[in-house]
């Protein structure tokens, strides 16, 4: 079947390319229409009980998205107006300050002093507005660009959602920088690794297309989270390149042996596909480990990178022939030698130390280990932010002015008696970092007539059978400090209600923490289990997957213990990224030695020369392919203003750069001192590969009828043994040529 794909691809090269740029139409409107996210907490597991919490607030109680806005030395009367403004804009639910919180008829001594705290402290006053929808959704996000365009520079918006609209401003004025400088650094790493000049601008078309198709495939899942949008173009830019130097490399050797070149790219489609679609196995595997994650980001980003491999294969084998015969003629016009320097005495001299080298190899593993386990690690997400962002700076203001760092937001049944509620505020309030409560009973438990109080806050605090509690504390969401307060207010709520749910900021960060934590530990053994399991089946060997695997995971926890050396903290998904992604995308540098080093063996060569053969014939492709993701993700690193971003993208270029290393300069070594062992625990590891006997001569076809009894001249005997090679002499034998037709196919 492949072998007619492949000779129908190279027989309309240029009808294939046309298909291929039309198809870029439907997928770049799926692009446009498929929805980013940008509220990572959303990503929680919907079973927890603040997730649970969380989609109360936005239903009935219409309290997900709450910001605050922050007024500094202005007039009351600018502040009545500005409230009058913002209630106009469209999206905004409500927008609440002190006067027509508790109503103009209640005297200000009777306002309960927490109530008076939390909206004023000093010259500045604060308000609560509110939105009509979620407080990721594109509706919010254009409410607050509106709050903001009729505040003046005296007003400072803060909340979540406020955040969450920086960061979407950022990553999107950032994105294209992103693409275009992964884009460039990448054709440099080419320049100077391939060939031909013109080449790195073929592959970077073929690549172009896969990505464009694997964003344009998104539209499928709804909607893909901005990390995912981010990273995803440059890993698979990175990831997919070396299938297309293996197939341009397949076709060049094909070129020799075919005098057509349609033919020599036929032969090339049927190796390559062959070779790609075990390969890719492993990359695809390492992601689709993130998609057993509880945190459903995993899942989004492990389905858009390994439908982007998947994608990315079937371009390498349908796409881009086409585009190298097409510029087949451009492509030898302007070729050149590389600048990837001879490993010839790297390896003579790897070979002549191998047994310290191995040594050195166990001993790595002791300080990478160490150093992996005790890197620092954030789960603030708006640490990552630039500090100069509006919201950020609003944030700090709204913590030093009003001790505001973290709102909790506590649902509880509206059954509750009068006494408990009482009960549960006056202990809430002992809790330590706790700063207000604030809440429906309190407002009548201090003497303010039900009639008094406005339906807004009835509505704000009270919803089907359900009541809010607002808590503001001075602790830091994502610390120790607030988990700590987080279990005593749980404890606290629990002895009275069951039910009762804490959410907020706090609370969601709380279990991220915990759910990240399990996270990272299940995803990296299906990761390693999948990938051993892959590389067993392929070499048919339980050592050699073993050693592999060890060897690359070395690598890995180098490049994370490289934190803790630098003393830099990671975001929390950066482990779990990398762990899955690294281990999937470089292991094929080990596997493509170890290929080539049983290739060999099987021909009959001792292990000294064919690990010389095995490493000079891949250290070109693992440092070409290593170069390219390490250019192309840097590049990001060096754009991005978000950390989040950058972090990953250095992680992910240090690890492309590290599992290079250890290929080049650990593996041989590894590989020699281990050959033995897989000699032993491997299916034929040094047998040769059965080759079908082809016919040497047209007698060698005969069937055996024709050949057990044919006739002797006349007067001669007929002997049954074969006459010895002394028994004949020149003189005796008379050959006689005829004409004979040869017929080819």
């Amino acid at each position: 079947m492949i072998e007619k794909i492949a000779h129908t691809l190279t027989r309309k090269p240029k009808l294939v390319a046309l298909i291929a740029v039309l198809m870029l139409i439907p997928s770049l409107i799926g692009y446009a229409a498929t929805r980013i996210n940008y509220d990572i907490l959303s990503y929680l597991p919907q079973d927890l009980p603040s997730s649970q919490g969380e989609q109360l607030l936005e239903e009935p109680f219409q309290m997900a998205a709450t910001s605050m806005l922050i007024v500094e030395g202005m007039p009351a009367g600018y502040t009545n107006k500005l409230i009058q403004d913002i209630q106009d804009v469209p999206g905004v639910s409500s927008a609440v300050w002190l006067s027509n919180l508790v109503g103009i008829q209640v005297p200000v001594e009777m306002i309960p002093a927490d109530l008076r705290e939390m909206f004023f402290s000093g010259r500045a006053t604060m308000m609560l507005i509110q939105y009509d929808h979620p407080g990721a959704s594109d509706e919010t996000m254009e409410a607050i660009r509106q709050v903001r365009s009729v505040c003046n520079e005296r007003c400072f918006l803060a909340g979540f959602s406020v955040v969450i609209k920086d960061t979407r401003d950022v990553m999107d004025g950032e994105l294209p920088i992103f693409v275009g400088l992964a884009v460039l650094l990448a054709l440099v790493a080419m320049s100077v690794t391939l060939e031909s000049t013109v080449l790195p601008f073929v592959y970077l078309a073929s690549i172009g297309m896969a990505v464009v198709y694997n964003f344009g495939s998104n539209i499928f899942l709804g909607q893909i989270s901005y990390i995912t949008k981010a990273i995803a173009a440059v890993l698979q830019l990175g990831v997919t390149m070396d299938y297309s130097i293996f197939l341009y490399h397949r076709y060049e050797e094909e070129r020799e042996r075919c005098d057509d070149k349609r033919d020599a790219m036929t032969q090339a489609i049927i190796a390559a596909f062959r070779s790609l679609s075990g390969s890719s196995m492993t990359t695809i595997a390492g992601f689709l480990a993130l998609c057993f994650m509880r945190l459903t980001l995993g899942r989004d980003i492990g389905i858009v990178m390994a439908k982007g491999v998947v994608l990315g294969v079937a371009t390498v084998i349908l796409v881009l022939p086409s585009l190298v015969l097409i510029f087949d003629k451009q492509i030898g016009k302007h070729k050149h030698k590389t600048l990837i320097p001879s490993f010839d005495r790297v390896n003579g001299f790897i070979l002549r130390y191998k047994v310290p080298l191995v040594v050195l190899t166990v001993l790595l593993f002791f300080p990478a280990v160490y150093a992996q386990r005790h890197a620092d690690i954030y789960y603030k997400l708006d640490e990552s932010l630039p500090r100069d962002l509006p919201s950020i700076v609003s944030n700090e203001k709204l913590k030093d002015d009003f001790d505001m760092a973290t709102s909790h937001f506590v649902v509880l049944r509206d059954d509750l008696s009068a006494a408990d509620m009482g009960e549960i505020e006056r202990r809430m309030e002992e809790v330590p970092g706790i700063t207000s409560v604030v809440s429906f009973h309190k407002l009548l438990g201090v003497g303010v007539p039900d009639f008094f109080i406005p339906e807004d806050l009835k509505n704000m605090l009270r919803q089907e059978g359900w009541q809010l509690m607002m808590i503001n504390s001075s602790c830091a969401p994502a610390t120790d400090e607030v988990a700590v307060q987080l279990d005593a207010m749980n404890e606290i709520l629990h002895s009275y209600d069951p039910s009762a749910m804490i959410t907020g900021e706090g609370a969601m960060y709380r279990d991220l923490i915990d759910t990240s934590a399990v996270d990272f530990q299940v995803t990296n053994y299906i990761s390693v289990a999948a990938i051993f399991l892959i590389i067993a089946f392929v070499f048919k060997s339980i050592s050699v997957p073993l050693v592999l695997v060890a060897t690359i995971e070395l690598a890995i926890f180098i490049n994370q213990g490289c934190c803790y050396f630098l003393g830099t903290e990671i975001p929390f998904i950066a482990p779990t990224i990398i762990s899955c992604v690294q281990l999937g995308a470089t292991v094929d540098y080990a596997i493509l030695m170890t290929s080539r080093f049983q290739e060999e063996l099987k021909k009959g060569l001792g292990w000294e020369e064919a690990i010389r053969i095995a490493a000079a014939s891949s250290d070109a492709s693992i440092v070409t392919s290593a170069l390219v993701l390490f250019c192309a993700t840097l590049g990001v690193s060096f754009v991005s203003s978000i950390d989040l971003i950058g972090a990953i993208c250095v992680m992910l270029a240090r690890g492309a750069l590290i599992s290079a290393l250890v290929s080049i300069f650990l593996m041989p070594a590894i590989l020699c001192v281990c050959e033995p062992l897989f000699n032993k625990t491997s299916y034929h590891w040094k047998t040769p590969d059965p080759v079908p006997a082809l016919p040497t001569s047209e007698e060698e076809t005969l069937p055996a009828a024709e050949t057990e009894a044919l006739p002797a001249p006349e007067g001669e005997p007929v002997s049954s043994e074969p006459a010895s090679v002394e028994e004949i002499s020149p003189e005796e034998v008379s050959i006689e040529l005829e004409p004979v037709s040869v017929r080819t196919e």
